[in-house]
């Protein structure tokens, strides 16, 4: 609480009604891929979108650690258990917590220091699907429309590949190079693969210079899953139930 009043000079009282009193935004989550992906969102839950389907999200101000993200290769019964391939979060269509890796990640946090939000897409969980993560308002500065749409997953080095998607390096190898748990880490030849490829994107743990990216609090998102409506691999590897 000390950190908190220190952090802006004001009260907590003050700033949890400034919270409360700003607006929910608003996430238009949109499938565009040609399959079926299982949206899952942290807050949120989940929900099954055919190609060219949407579900909007409303996520209340104040809210951080969020993310949103898609599983692919999914089955679930009337009860809503079952497993996804990719991005499974504890076998339950409706997500009570984060995803497996490969999947790639859209990232929030709402009316953080200065009344912004905070953004980005991150490959630090790996890769699934192509992504666009855009503010609805008009582009300014750094509230601007980002994405990752390359082929990562047919260009994926060999260590790092896994069944419907492109695991990063920590996944695999769980060292501090990669993974940056007990201080400082820079850039790897790892890394370096996934930004050349999507420089809106967080590559590994560290990289916040070019990766995050703020609009006014109050704004409102889109995510789309393969913004360009190509999914940069065969759609043999769906089921021909997911194929639109």
């Amino acid at each position: 609480m000390g950190y908190l009043t220190m952090a802006f000079g004001l009260p907590v009282f003050l700033l949890l009604t400034l919270f409360s009193s700003a607006h929910a935004a608003t996430f238009e989550i949109r499938n565009n891929c040609p399959y079926t992906v299982w949206a899952a969102a942290s807050p949120g839950g989940g929900r099954r979108l055919n190609s060219k389907q949407q579900w909007n999200l409303n996520v209340a101000a104040g809210t951080k650690m969020a993310r949103i993200w898609g599983r692919t290769k999914c089955n679930f019964d009337g009860s809503g258990r079952g497993h996804c391939e990719t991005g499974d979060c504890g076998g339950v269509l409706e997500c009570k917590g984060w995803g497996v890796p490969p999947n790639t990640l859209a990232e929030y946090a709402l009316n953080q220091f200065g009344n912004l939000d905070f953004f980005d897409i991150s490959l630090v969980d790996g890769f699934n699907i192509p992504m666009d993560f855009s503010p609805t308002r008009s582009p300014s500065g750094k509230c601007r429309p980002i994405s990752c749409t390359a082929n990562i997953i047919g260009q994926c080095p060999n260590p790092l590949k896994t069944a419907g998607g492109c695991h990063n390096p920590c996944t695999v190898f769980k060292t501090q190079e990669y993974c940056c748990t007990q201080g400082p880490c820079g850039p790897t030849n790892y890394s370096r693969f996934f930004k050349e490829r999507c420089r809106d994107a967080y590559s590994y743990p560290q990289d916040d210079p070019t990766s995050t990216f703020t609009c006014p609090g109050g704004s409102n998102y889109r995510v789309t899953f393969c913004p360009n409506g190509s999914p940069h691999f065969p759609l043999e590897m769906y089921g021909e139930s997911d194929v639109e």
